[in-house]
């Protein structure tokens, strides 16, 4: 694995450390991080998503199974705030990249906002879910649903089969979607640039490894150095609205 260097500041730095040539396949990993500038609260921490609600109570199929109202009241508050959430610099400026490299873009992300599309990103997968989408726990297709369910007296049913409609989330416990495909995609990229995340979260802090192994360039942008920071070659230290807009032209 190619040694890293140290976490890097200095602004002038940032364009030589990302530089990504046309003949480039940009692979990006963004996290909780970004989706933090636009007010969205974070998947961890003081502050964070979590707080007031035990993951065991909202975010895993057996609270699915024990309180459904609890767990759509909970998804509505969500959905509620990230409607009003706009997307900031950072989603904008990866928005421009996808532009200018076309197919060799690829963005993979465990948000499930919609800020990368209002950005204007296409080559998007939420692997995840998506908080406005909602899936037949019967028929198993997602389907659009800004809908907000907060009694009981609201909670939705399939309208072919009757059942129990959940939110198109992927829950502890779960697997994220398609993987299969994001690795495929890795598996091209010639660059993998990881935006936002604490690398705790598997299998998606394990990409980076996947990527050593195969001589993928990896770069690490956020705050604070991930839990899984030795695996980069390197590391920026900033915010994405502060780093992002530096790699374009």
């Amino acid at each position: 694995m190619t040694k890293r260097s140290g976490p890097v500041r200095q602004d002038n730095r940032i364009k030589t450390l990302m530089h990504v040539t046309p003949q480039d396949r940009l692979f990006v990993l963004t996290g909780a991080g970004i989706s933090a500038e636009s007010g969205l609260a974070t998947f961890r921490g003081s502050g964070g998503l979590w707080n007031g609600y035990r993951v065991e109570q909202v975010a895993t199929p057996e609270a699915w199974a024990a309180d459904p109202e609890l767990v759509w009241h909970f998804y509505s508050q969500r959905r509620r705030n990230a409607i009003s959430a706009q997307p900031n610099a950072g989603h904008i400026a990866l928005a421009k990249i996808e532009h200018q490299l076309g197919d060799r873009f690829y963005l993979c992300t465990q948000n499930v906002d919609e800020l990368h599309e209002q950005a204007g990103s296409q080559r998007i997968h939420h692997m995840h879910g998506n908080l406005f989408q909602s899936r037949c726990t019967r028929c198993n297709q997602p389907f659009s649903d800004t809908a907000l369910y907060e009694t009981a007296a609201t909670l939705p049913t399939c309208d072919r089969c009757g059942s129990p409609v959940r939110p198109h989330i992927v829950w502890f416990g779960e697997i994220p979607l398609d993987m299969d495909a994001i690795y495929r995609k890795l598996e091209r990229a010639t660059v993998l640039l990881v935006v936002g995340t604490s690398g705790s979260v598997y299998p998606a802090a394990g990409l980076v490894h996947i990527a050593n192994q195969q001589g993928t360039r990896t770069i690490y942008i956020g705050p604070e150095e991930p839990l899984n920071h030795e695996a980069f070659d390197e590391i920026l230290l900033g915010t994405a609205t502060e780093l992002l807009p530096a790699l374009v032209p």
